[in-house]
This record gives C-alpha cells, sequence and structure tokens, in this order.
C-alpha cells in the first residue's frame, strides 16, 4: 500500500514526509477504517444505515458477498447498478 500511495502523491503533485506516509498507510488499512471513529453506524443517518443490523466494514475479505447473497439477489444489483451507471464514462476493471 505504500507504493501506492506513493505514486497517488506523486499524481497529484503532493509530497509527504515519512511521519505522514506512515499515518497514510496505517490510517487506510481495513484495521485503521474499521476503528475509525467517523466510519461508525452511530455516525450514520438510520435512513442509511441501522445501527443495529451490522458494520459497515465486516471482513475485509474481496468477494466476501457470494457468501451473504443469493444469486437472484446478486443478478438484480447488477441490473441496478447498471441502470444507475449508465451514462457515466469511466470504466472499470470489472466492466
Amino acid at each position: 500500500m505504500r507504493g501506492t500511495v506513493q505514486k497517488i502523491c506523486h499524481f497529484l503533485g503532493k509530497e509527504l514526509t515519512c511521519q505522514q506516509l506512515d499515518s497514510v498507510v496505517e490510517n487506510a488499512s481495513f484495521q485503521g477504517m474499521k476503528e475509525n471513529k467517523w466510519l461508525q453506524p452511530s455516525q450514520l443517518p438510520v435512513e442509511f444505515f441501522e445501527p443495529m443490523k451490522g458494520t459497515i466494514l465486516r471482513k475485509g475479505i474481496s468477494g466476501d458477498w457470494k457468501n451473504h447473497l443469493t444469486v437472484a439477489q446478486s443478478e438484480h444489483f447488477d441490473r441496478v447498478y447498471r441502470e444507475k451507471m449508465q451514462g457515466v464514462r469511466f470504466t472499470f476493471p470489472w466492466d
């Protein structure tokens, strides 16, 4: 992750000290984000997230959604995603 942060800084024309870079890497880690008080359910309006029904960050494992969504739910998500993202000119690696 450190190398990626350095690449982003270079792209933005921003130089960070070693201490600042360490802080970004630590705070951008899964554990750092999970412990961040601003990413806690209590910080979100209840119309977006019901705190008693889960957490914002669960495991940090890519693809774990497959263990929680049915095929029908996944297909529904893909359909809604395509509809909502229609007209967005970005290309994503999974497209």
